[in-house]
């Protein structure tokens, strides 16, 4: 294994947790305290990415183009990057984004879809970004078929393609089989992106760079969507272990976490019941909050309405989604609870 790049995206994972309210003087902290422990690359947008404040993925406390000045403002070191899914951001909002400060661009797209991608990184590298392509929701295909998507991001001027792990699906095995295949159809980087939902963000991404991955991600106390990232802290003390460390600080990572981040949290990102749920179920992690709020208001049980949900294979996109299906399950258990025999009721002194 070699020493990777790491991207710490406890301001844009992180923002589905914080319901996409960070303040401009909590991204300078967090920015501030990532960039003098060493980390190469900080990301920050709405958890959606660009333009993703929104009535359908949730509206930001602070507009996130304040939120990327600040952080360019804060890192002496780190290059400042944003997310840009196609269909939710634009070519505006990239312009817009390039303006605030973004150096680096992480354009993603279902694992299906990377052709629709080929006019944004286009435009990035007209603006002189560096460019990094996300297959999301990779568990949903093979290795061949996500390297066949990878190359034409690489056609279309990507610098490194991730294997995403949106769902937390994936196993050791899957994490490992999908980076082998992209390292070997590319000629550019490879890099991988890890959920916790069952447990193994760590050792998924272990496996990944077992594979040859160049570029890994990470959270600050796994501070992100579902049941969390990849703690940036463990991800640190690991790589030094392994004697593969890329410079980052270890103890002022763990204090990071443990005094800035870990503070402002509305709660701490495990594999709860839900979130093993996600993994299980393989659906996105971002639909973790809207599920339990949802199932809340219908009377069902949160895991019923994401197992669903995974079997109609709802992707990244779809939130909306989620009121219809649990409408048509809640709709069927009524029929269901209605079609039940009425128990007869016994003669006092008889029997049924």
């Amino acid at each position: 294994m070699k020493a990777p790049r790491l991207t710490d995206t406890t301001l844009r994972d992180g923002s589905h947790a914080m319901s996409h309210q960070f303040t401009r003087e909590q991204v300078a902290a967090i920015t501030q305290a990532l960039d003098e422990a060493g980390v190469p690359v900080i990301e920050v947008t709405h958890g959606d990415g660009l333009a993703g404040s929104s009535i359908q993925y949730g509206f930001s406390g602070t507009n996130e183009l304040d939120l990327i000045a600040t952080a360019r403002e804060h890192a002496t070191r780190a290059k400042i990057a944003a997310l840009l899914i196609p269909g939710i951001g634009t070519r505006k909002e990239l312009r817009e984004a390039v303006a605030a400060g973004v150096q680096v661009v992480r354009i993603a797209t279902h694992c299906t879809e990377a052709d629709i991608s080929e006019q944004h990184f286009g435009l990035a590298k007209e603006l002189g970004l560096e460019t990094v392509g996300f297959l999301m929701m990779a568990h949903m295909r093979p290795p061949e078929f996500l390297a066949e998507q990878a190359k034409l991001m690489e056609s279309y001027g990507a610098d490194c393609v991730y294997i995403v792990d949106s769902a937390g699906a994936m196993l050791p095995q899957d994490a490992f089989a999908r980076v082998k295949a992209l390292k070997d159809a590319l000629t550019i980087q490879v890099g991988f992106h890890a959920h916790n939902n069952l447990g193994l963000a760590i050792g998924n991404t272990l496996a990944a760079l077992e594979a040859g991955a160049d570029q890994i991600d990470g959270c600050l106390r796994g501070f992100g969507a579902g049941a969390g990232n990849a703690a940036t802290e463990l991800l640190a003390a690991v790589l030094d272990r392994l004697g593969i460390n890329p410079g980052l600080d270890v103890f002022k990572l763990m204090d990071a976490a443990e005094y800035i981040v870990a503070p402002i949290m509305p709660y701490q990102p495990f594999p709860d019941r839900d979130a093993i749920t996600i993994g299980y179920a393989g659906v996105y992690s971002t639909f973790l909050l809207h599920a339990r709020h949802i199932a809340a208001e219908f009377g069902l049980d949160p895991r019923e309405l994401l197992v669903e949900l995974g079997r109609r294979q709802a992707v990244a996109g779809q939130e909306d989604w989620i009121l219809d299906v649990a409408v048509d399950l809640a709709r069927r258990k009524g029929q269901a609870n209605a079609a039940q025999p009425t128990p007869a009721v016994a003669p006092e002194g008889g029997s049924a």
